[in-house]
């Protein structure tokens, strides 16, 4: 990823990038696309940015509230003293995105790792007509029967799945260290 002078990513750098492209798709949808890749400089209102980029604000409000909740935009209220209406006036935080991806990265190896140690230290059995999988005390428990259809378990050793999430576990090593530097 990209950074300035001050070893920070620019916003424009930071949605250039696909991967933050595709991040941020999965956090808003499609139909919160535009929102998403439109941030104002400062503070903003939902209302403002509709106009701005032709959304309906139904629309605006429901990315913003999705951005906020994964910590990717901020706001404030402000009262008008006369009508007591509340206005939001919201602002992006999308320097916040590579190291919420990093995090993302770190949680998805944790969980990788701790997939392949279970996949290490177990033993499984499979339903054949089912096709639905046990570790060894759950099978023992059901007598080595299928609870669902009674057919027999068989034992169940899945080729190549140890080395699949190897292979992943050292793909998101390398963006970490990537990330990291």
């Amino acid at each position: 990823m990209y950074k300035n002078k001050n070893n920070c990513m620019s916003q424009k750098d930071v949605l250039d990038n696909p991967v933050v492209q595709r991040y941020l798709h999965d956090i808003v949808g499609a139909e919160g696309m535009q929102v998403a890749l439109s941030p104002s400089d400062g503070e903003v209102t939902d209302e403002e940015l509709a106009d701005e980029i032709g959304v309906e604000v139904n629309e605006v409000r429901r990315t913003l509230i999705i951005l906020n909740e994964n910590g990717l935009a901020d706001y404030r209220r402000v009262r008008d003293q006369e009508s007591g209406w509340l206005t939001y006036l919201w602002t992006f935080r999308y320097e916040r995105i590579p190291y919420k991806l990093k995090e993302e990265m770190e949680e998805l190896r944790d969980s990788l790792e701790d997939r392949l140690e279970y996949e290490r230290d177990n033993q499984f059995y499979r339903c054949q007509v089912c096709r639905q999988r046990y570790d060894f005390a759950d099978a023992q428990e059901v007598q080595f029967l299928c609870p669902s259809c009674g057919n027999e378990l068989e034992s169940d050793e899945v080729e190549g799945l140890e080395e699949l999430i190897e292979k992943r576990l050292a793909e998101i090593n390398e963006e970490l260290d990537k990330v990291s530097r």
